[in-house]
């Protein structure tokens, strides 16, 4: 039915001035007006922009809306903390954070935080694609030592 349309993703915010600012300044994101009064379009490579739109009784996410891959996720948690942005701490399993805020596993890391509205975002480094070395060789490769 729906083959070969576009898809598109799209989140809430209190105030789209507010939301320009973090996205576009304190992120470094590419945002532009959206084709409707009011909305706001976060671009990135990977396709189809995200939509942010105003609510004004707006209720924070309970969930990540919007995920950021980075090559190195020690250096972005720096920036952001530099930016004021401080990282969510989880210690619930299975998601347990270390003292920066970062959860690894599965060939992956993952850092989550807020924006001024309470969405969950996050940043993401795929270790296997940024060491060119599958998370299972590295595990091989330390237990022999």
């Amino acid at each position: 039915m729906f083959e070969n349309r576009t898809v598109f993703g799209g989140f809430a915010v209190k105030d789209t001035d507010k939301a320009r600012s973090f996205y576009g300044t304190t992120l470094g994101l590419d945002v532009r007006d959206g084709n409707q009064p009011g909305i706001l379009e976060i671009h990135g490579t990977g396709g189809s922009p995200i939509l942010m739109y105003p609510k004004p009784d707006h209720k924070p996410a309970t969930f990540t809306v919007l995920n950021i891959d980075v090559p190195d996720i020690e250096r972005a948690v720096g920036e952001l903390n530099k930016a004021g942005v401080r990282m969510e701490h989880y210690d619930a399993d299975p998601i347990v954070t270390d003292q920066n805020g970062i959860l690894r596993g599965g060939g992956m890391a993952v850092a989550w935080f807020q924006d001024p509205f309470g969405n969950i975002l996050s940043i993401i480094e795929n270790e296997e694609a940024s060491t060119g070395q599958r998370a299972d060789d590295r595990q091989m490769a330390s237990a022999s030592r």
